[in-house]
């Protein structure tokens, strides 16, 4: 049953968030920055997993009539019929409400900036804007953005300028995550009635869109290094990280393939986790 509940929070993708958060609060460590006390960061990520994993599953709940229809995620654990709705639900709200009170107890600002993600992830993108508007990704951007925000936060007591860069990088990284998965399975986005990018505006623009936010993601993720003063082969790694995702992103606007679209989702994931891990150390 413990490997449907790991499901149920998409543990990868909720790894690589809490992970952005670490690399947040670490480069304003690194940058002279106080660090809290042992017990007070790992309460914190406590309340910052549980927020996240909450909101994930939450998201599971809400969208598991559209997973049951899609090739891709007719599989998870509620569509199955592994875990009930019910379940999840108690499940969900009792990880934000525990994950949000430990938060608030750390920080005001940090559980600010922690429940201002599931506001965009949960209210704002799946709610509102995911079965209605192929924009809804922006906002999924935009939570997505929050944990390295919030790490930032933890560190530093306000939100400053690195945080918000970082965010913005994580914002334009989504597209590349999200829309590649659609292009790679538009009939089931159109079977489940899910507008995106491809389905709107065509395979084309779509990854024209790709190859630009890519490119920004890495101008900004240089920037915030140098800005960082990380060292010099941590900036020759990144320079070339970002010069092989700019070379992947063109590669598919000039020549697109299903299999092109699969190697850039992978190696954009792998991008931003190497990154992370080079504003870490």
């Amino acid at each position: 049953m413990l490997k449907f509940y790991l499901q149920l929070v998409k543990t990868p993708q909720t790894g690589l968030l809490i992970f952005t958060a670490f690399a947040g609060y670490q480069s304003a460590v690194n940058a002279g920055s106080m660090a809290l006390s042992q017990a007070d960061l790992i309460l914190a990520f406590v309340g910052l997993l549980l927020v996240v994993c909450g909101t994930t599953s939450l998201n599971m709940v809400f969208d598991h009539d559209i997973d049951s229809l899609m090739e891709r995620t007719k599989n998870r654990p509620i569509p199955k019929g592994v875990i009930s709705t019910m379940q999840a639900s108690i499940l969900s709200w009792l990880s934000i409400i525990i994950g949000t009170a430990i938060n608030y107890k750390i920080s005001l600002i940090y559980s600010f900036v922690v429940l201002l993600g599931f506001l965009f992830d949960f209210i704002v993108y799946t709610i509102w804007l995911k079965r209605r508007s192929a924009w809804s990704i922006v906002f999924g951007g935009l939570s997505g953005g929050m944990p390295v925000l919030a790490g930032r936060v933890l560190a530093t007591g306000s939100v400053d300028m690195i945080g918000i860069l970082l965010a913005i990088a994580i914002l334009l990284w989504i597209p590349t995550h999200i829309l590649t998965l659609a292009m790679n399975h538009d009939k089931d986005y159109k079977l489940a009635g899910v507008p995106t990018f491809p389905n709107k505006l065509g395979f084309k623009a779509t990854r024209y869109i790709i190859a630009i936010t890519n490119l920004l993601t890495a101008i900004i993720l240089v920037f915030v290094g140098y800005n960082l003063n990380i060292n010099e082969m941590g900036i020759q790694i990144l320079r070339i990280g970002s010069l092989v995702l700019f070379i992947l992103s063109f590669r598919l606007v000039i020549d697109p393939s299903r299999e092109r679209n699969f190697t850039l989702f992978k190696y954009a994931s792998l991008f931003m986790a190497g990154v992370m891990l080079i504003f870490i150390l």
